[in-house]
């Protein structure tokens, strides 16, 4: 065994030094449940055009996954995310402003003539919501397209864990009581509620009808739940026909960091394009999360995110 990149969790020793896959997912009403979320180790919530928010959820826990998905398009900043944890990239076709990223990084597109073997289209979904992956299917097309899966002799990890059995507490005087967290997305008005019993944050989401409520993974029917969740309050600009543009990259900003029912004010920082980015408590400390899954909020400037 050995310690997760992505969880700080004890993993196979294969799983953990294998690159992860980081694969785009919708947050369509009509492509839900999403099959796999819930096995991501990291994911990123960010907004696209028309208030809508897509994922890139970073798994290396899916060997016996045979759907998952679905899969959606590449837009520029979720590029840079996946360049963070030295991913391989899944995404089903991209944006204009998009393409030109794509070259730095190892990808598996599917409107390109290895999409065949890496997705398929499911019958109880209609396109574009019914592209999906599987194991075998990205298996094949990492080799097919020769992409090392050993991490590269420069990754250091993003994020600093708490050792075992040492949950990292946040007793300082800056910590508050967070037993609600709201990211304020308009369209899809997700929250999450920390359970004490288990520690963790569970998500649910409004989107009207029988999507209402819990965010469940369509593979296990349970709620998704993260023992992290970070928040990055993130300047923004529109590129033109409602693409967006976040600047998450050469920057410093704010944000929040929540585990165990508590939160505190971070500051985040992303020296380089590609680097890691780097979460600071106020005194200056890097922050240590706790062993378990995260979830990364992109939040606009002016978006209403509020926690109790």
């Amino acid at each position: 065994m050995i310690q997760s990149y992505l969880t700080g969790e004890m993993v196979p020793v294969a799983q953990g030094n294998r690159r992860p896959l980081a694969i785009m997912m919708s947050n369509d009403k009509t492509a839900l449940p999403q099959y796999g979320i819930n096995r991501a180790g990291v994911v990123y919530e960010a907004p696209v055009e028309g208030n809508m928010n897509r994922y890139l959820a970073i798994m290396e826990n899916y060997d016996d996954l045979t759907r998952i998905g679905s899969v959606r398009s590449c837009r520029t900043y979720y590029v840079y995310f996946a360049r963070e944890f030295d991913a391989i990239y899944a995404h089903y076709g991209q944006s204009t402003f998009a393409k030109p990223y794509l070259s730095a990084i190892d990808n598996i597109n599917g409107i390109d003539g290895i999409g065949e073997t890496a997705y398929f289209r499911s019958k109880d979904r209609k396109a574009p919501h019914n592209a999906y992956a599987s194991f075998a299917g990205i298996q094949k097309t990492i080799s097919k397209l020769g992409y090392s899966q050993e991490y590269d002799s420069s990754y250091e990890g993003h994020f600093r864990f708490a050792p075992e059995g040492q949950p990292a507490g946040m007793n300082g005087a800056d910590a508050r009581p967070a037993n609600k967290v709201t990211p304020g997305y308009p369209l899809n008005n997700p929250w999450f509620e920390y359970h004490p019993d288990d520690g963790l944050y569970y998500r649910s989401q409004h989107l009207s009808g029988s999507t209402d409520g819990p965010h469940i993974d369509a593979l296990t029917g349970k709620q998704l739940t993260f023992k992290n969740i970070l928040v990055q309050n993130t300047f923004y600009e529109e590129l033109g026909e409602g693409y967006l543009a976040f600047q998450c990259h050469d920057t410093t900003r704010d944000g929040w960091f929540f585990t165990n029912g508590r939160g505190i004010h971070v500051n985040w920082e992303k020296t380089s394009d590609y680097g890691a980015t780097r979460y600071y408590d106020d005194n200056g400390d890097e922050v240590v999360l706790n062993a378990g899954k995260t979830m990364i909020c992109i939040v606009e400037d002016g978006d209403s995110f509020t926690f109790h």
